[in-house]
């Protein structure tokens, strides 16, 4: 590290900025390409955040020094399945704060003013907003954001649509394209209106007005998924069919098909796209199955598309399940069933691989009892 190099208790130097939650740092030291990997490391683990003036390639190999470091840290395989998901939780959140140390400074036009560093400016406005003013933001997120914006230039295929959908930054993308073959095979009753709750990147109402729904009404908590999935019917041609809204779970009026995906796993996101797998306390899986008889046509029905995952992690029970399906008086009408094929499924190195293996996604078909 250079002898001008300090750590300071002084104002940052910008508004601090983290998509994941991660708190200001309350020291911060000056750093660049000669300060060390177990220096660096050290200083990151007693909490001290470094802004980085170094050549961004060098930033990008100490971040990569940083992640094999920690990794060595990863905690090993409890008996029971909940007490391995519960470690690995753990780890990952104390990952994520030793990694987020490591920060840079984005200009007051979103540029990144270091050596050999890209054109940063379109995909952190994609991202962020318009400029506001410089942010100081961890080098990890930025890096997410450059993915991201890549992926929404390309796109992702959906077989189901033969389309690519282009999906924003903080919006999950339909990269598990189990739950859209489902709706997509599911046998579907002539329907004048269909909800879709959580439309994300509205993939799954765009399947469904594709599929002959007459009107569609997407919703969503998440202004960012508000604006992608307008994007995503525009694009496909559907604008004049799909409807998306929000933040409210259910929009007014009732449907002859109410669709919901919900986060499969309880738990509390740490992250904006954390929020398409972890539902805190299953709340949006109990509003939804709890509103659903009041919103629903005559003889119109719910669509439940839910993986198991969360059962072979000790995390909830079958049980629990049907218990909350009868308490909102429904009955299930069918069930139709399918096997991930995401590579984390069939990777035996994940410490979660044999919950994950076993992991079933399901279409439950619900009606009024």
């Amino acid at each position: 590290m250079s002898r001008t190099d300090r750590i300071t208790d002084e104002p940052l130097p910008a508004r601090w900025h983290s998509e994941s939650g991660l708190p200001a740092p309350r020291r911060l030291v000056v750093a660049d390409d000669r300060i060390g990997a177990a220096t660096a490391y050290r200083l990151a683990c007693e909490g001290t955040a470094l802004l980085w003036r170094g050549d961004y390639q060098g930033a990008r190999r100490l971040l990569r020094a940083l992640e094999r470091r920690v990794d060595r840290t990863v905690p090993e395989p409890a008996a029971a399945p909940a007490e391995t998901f519960r470690l690995q939780r753990r780890f990952r959140a104390h990952r994520a704060r030793v990694l987020g140390r490591l920060t840079v400074l984005l200009e007051p036009d979103h540029g990144l003013s270091l050596r050999r560093a890209p054109d940063v400016r379109a995909a952190c406005t994609a991202a962020y907003g318009p400029p506001t003013g410089p942010r100081l933001i961890p080098l990890r997120e930025l890096l997410g954001v450059l993915g991201a914006h890549q992926w929404r230039e390309r796109g992702v295929e959906v077989p189901a649509l033969g389309a690519r959908v282009h999906p924003h930054y903080g919006v999950f993308a339909p990269v598990r394209g189990e739950y859209v073959d489902l709706v997509a095979r599911a046998p579907l009753p002539p329907v004048r209106t269909a909800f879709d709750l959580g439309t994300g990147t509205g993939v799954l109402a765009a399947v469904l007005a594709r599929r002959g729904a007459g009107r569609v009404v997407g919703t969503d908590i998440s202004p960012r998924a508000w604006a992608c999935a307008r994007d995503t019917v525009h694009r496909l041609g559907l604008a004049d069919r799909v409807t998306v809204t929000g933040p409210a779970l259910y929009p007014p009026g009732r449907a002859g098909l109410v669709v919901c995906n919900p986060p499969w796993l309880p738990g509390r996101p740490v992250s904006t796209l954390e929020q398409g797998v972890y539902d805190p306390s299953g709340r949006m899986l109990s509003a939804f199955l709890a509103g659903l008889p009041e919103h629903l046509e005559p003889a119109g029905e719910g669509w439940l598309i839910l993986s198991d995952l969360a059962e072979h992690l000790g995390l909830r029970t079958r049980a629990d399940l049907l218990t909350a399906i009868e308490a909102a008086g429904l009955r299930i009408a069918g069930r139709i069933d399918t096997r991930p094929r995401h590579p984390r499924a069939a990777d035996p190195r994940d410490p979660l691989h044999a919950a994950r293996a076993a992991e079933v996604t399901s279409l439950w078909r619900l009606v009024p009892r």
